[in-house]
């Protein structure tokens, strides 16, 4: 069943089990906007989006991929950068055509780039200073997974890393448009925490529905919806569910520098897929310290 589908008929039992009708309604609205695909996003984001569906051809063009860029001026500015900058140029020329940078770059990294870019487009949107630093935060831990998850895949999986990074990066989009949405319902939640139990109990069937409005590919769209599953299956082949489920339980302990905090009697079943344990967990977090800080200045 398309995630659209299902989110509307989970709407409907929302009504029948939930006495706020005023958040139901704030629901409806978000469950029809998701049916008939008409997502109130940024003009900016709906661009970065179209531009990164056209760059999933590896065939097309360098040429072509050079002027579909040039249509945002954000994402332009910020792939020329990143072909400038230490980590990618190692010569002493500047580089001043698109052409050249994308070249430089690969299809991979400004595929992610332009994710990064439409995401920072609907984060910086918001005029109200409470929305704008719960926005923020949610930004900061995205990239912070999207970052583990790509060091994760590359690590301990055949998996493409490149997508790891876009799943990790997308994970908690839900939570983004809910955010993003929310403000102009100005008075209809009485507190935060409100707010924040309503996107608890939705954002991954929302981000699902995203996900699937911008055709984004079926495993990516499984590990946004079931990274949170205490019953993902035991399996010796890890799944790009299990790369984004282990980097966002593994994130606070990746930001402390310190895993000891963690029960490794009982982690998600998605760490023993990876074969990570206590010992490992921690070689894969000195290890890759370095990898984990150039990956952040890319999509950062």
């Amino acid at each position: 069943m398309a995630s659209y589908d299902y989110l509307r008929q989970r709407t409907y039992l929302f009504l029948a089990m939930n006495q706020r009708e005023s958040e139901f309604e704030f629901i409806k609205g978000l469950s029809a906007e998701l049916s008939s695909r008409n997502l109130v996003f940024p003009t900016s984001l709906k661009a970065t989006m179209k531009i990164r569906q056209a760059l999933d051809d590896p065939d097309m063009p360098t040429e072509q991929v050079a002027r579909i860029i040039s249509t945002e001026p954000v994402l332009s500015a910020q792939v020329l950068m990143l072909s400038n900058s230490a980590m990618f140029n190692r010569s002493t020329k500047k580089i001043e055509e698109l052409r050249v940078a994308v070249t430089l770059l690969g299809f991979s990294v400004v595929r992610n780039v332009a994710i990064s870019v439409g995401m920072k487009q609907l984060k910086d949107q918001q005029d109200n200073t409470s929305k704008s630093e719960q926005m923020e935060g949610l930004w900061t831990r995205s990239m912070r997974v999207a970052a583990l998850s790509y060091v994760i895949a590359r690590n301990r999986t055949k998996l493409s890393a490149d997508k790891a990074m876009v799943a990790g990066l997308l994970h908690d989009i839900g939570k983004f448009y809910i955010l993003s949405r929310a403000h102009q319902y100005q008075g209809l939640f009485t507190s935060d925490q409100a707010l924040w139990e309503l996107i608890d109990q939705w954002h991954a069937d929302i981000g699902a529905a995203i996900l699937e409005s911008w055709e984004v590919s079926d495993d990516i769209r499984e590990a946004v919806m079931d990274r949170k599953r205490t019953d993902l299956p035991l399996h010796t082949r890890p799944t790009l569910t299990d790369v984004v489920a282990a980097a966002d339980f593994l994130d606070a302990g990746f930001v402390k520098q310190s895993l000891q905090d963690i029960d490794w009697t009982n982690v998600p079943g998605a760490l023993k897929n990876l074969g990570l344990n206590e010992e490992s967990a921690i070689r894969l977090m000195t290890e890759t310290r370095q990898e984990m800080a150039q990956i952040l200045r890319v999509i950062a």
